[in-house]
């Protein structure tokens, strides 16, 4: 049935279904209707084959120009796996396996993938992650951590000065006709340098054998592993010289720096006291699980633990003291008899007062390991960090 018979006939049954109702035979009038939507469905379905035999009639369109040196000028990537034109190069599979490929065995990454207008030297960078990787990481940072999830996260360009205020104003109450003094409004300012964090991975040659996925898994790992731990011992105690300044490197306010022999239930109280009743709602317990476990054998006067875990509907445990939220690491001393003095093993910080600045392009170069032949693969990202309001922190140290 081509358009014009279905036309013809659509037109014929319309006619019919017309001078049905005209002549009161309603009955008649809607099954010749019916016969009008079953005509429909009839044609509908004729166009459907048809398109799916001129779409078979074409053959097939994929041409492999992993062999040619290069792709027609003008052309985009097709994702073989994924079955779609990608318009990020970087995250194709060609390129991913061209990846792989520099990595593990050192070929070359083909000139179409190079970026020779770039500011970077190309004999400085020797190959772009590929988009697949790198977001990857980036995710899995935000996943596992511990300490990067509290944090407040930027991306403000290196260099770049922050104002911050140090004074509010205060509202005064007044008589008719008459006004308030003037206040004046005290700035300060938070400059975020450049620190660069190198991870060195090692993939020996049997990873010539592994297929795409393990390997890209296998770099990821090792990335987020050694990355997360870096990033984050760094927010605890970084030095601030030549990497991010850390949450204990800032002196607390006066009142806001403990210290204790044993731990106790009179010394969570005296830390809750220290805290500024502005900052009540939002900081937390950093410790670590050791020192946790400690408090929880601890009871206030009305035998209570001042310390509980409580499983939420997923099972994952949330530990509190006193009602307040508990985060553990591993970046601080656990406290015990022989701790040294002055070591501090907790504190109570509102971690959205710290600022973690970042910049997630890295560049990625290869080397042979000669004594293991290990195939070593670096990546570089920029990164830094401060402490952007420090009145949330309380520390405990180890009583001298």
């Amino acid at each position: 049935m081509n358009k014009e018979m279905y036309l013809a006939k659509r037109d014929e049954l319309t006619n019919e279904a017309q001078a049905l109702i005209d002549q009161g035979k309603l009955e008649d009038a809607n099954a010749k209707m019916e016969e009008v939507k079953a005509l429909d469905n009839q044609y509908e379905e004729v166009l459907k084959i048809q398109a799916n035999l001129n779409a078979l009639s074409k053959g097939n369109q994929i041409v492999d120009y992993s062999n040619t040196g290069g792709l027609p000028k003008g052309s985009k990537v097709v994702d073989a796996v994924n079955d779609f034109v990608s318009d990020d190069l970087y995250n194709s599979t060609e390129y991913r396996k061209a990846f792989m490929n520099y990595a593990t065995k050192g070929e070359a990454i083909p000139n179409q993938f190079m970026n020779s207008n770039h500011t970077t030297k190309t004999t400085d960078v020797g190959a772009v992650i590929p988009t697949t990787v790198l977001e990857k990481i980036i995710e899995k940072l935000e996943a596992t951590g511990m300490i990067l999830p509290l944090v407040t996260r930027t991306s403000i360009k290196g260099g770049i000065t922050v104002p911050t205020s140090t004074v509010k104003p205060t509202a005064t109450w007044v008589t008719e006709g008459t006004g308030s003094n003037k206040q004046k409004k005290t700035t300060g300012t938070i400059t975020f340098s450049y620190h660069k964090l190198r991870c060195a991975v090692a993939v020996s040659f049997e990873t010539d054998l592994m297929a795409l996925s393990v390997f890209e898994t296998a770099l990821i790992n090792n990335v987020v592993e050694a990355m997360t731990k870096a990033l984050e011992q760094a927010i605890i105690s970084g030095t601030g010289s030549g990497q991010p300044k850390g949450i204990l490197t800032e002196t607390p306010n006066e009142g806001q720096a403990l210290q204790a022999s044993a731990l106790s239930y009179d010394l969570l109280l005296e830390a809750e006291a220290a805290l500024p009743l502005e900052y009540e709602s939002n900081a937390v317990y950093c410790m670590t699980k050791k020192t946790f476990m400690s408090y929880q054998a601890i009871k206030d006067s009305a035998g209570q633990p001042i310390a509980r875990i409580n499983y939420g509907l997923g099972g994952k445990p949330e530990r509190t003291l006193l009602g307040r939220p508990v985060v553990l690491c591993n970046y601080l001393d656990s406290f015990s008899s022989t701790l040294s003095a002055t070591k501090i093993f907790a504190f109570l910080f509102n971690f959205k007062d710290y600022v973690l600045n970042t910049n997630y392009n890295m560049g990625i170069k290869k080397y042979e390991d000669n004594d293991t032949d290990d195939l070593v693969t670096k990546a570089i990202m920029i990164a830094d960090g401060k402490v952007i309001a420090k009145d949330s922190l309380v520390t405990i140290a180890k009583k001298a």
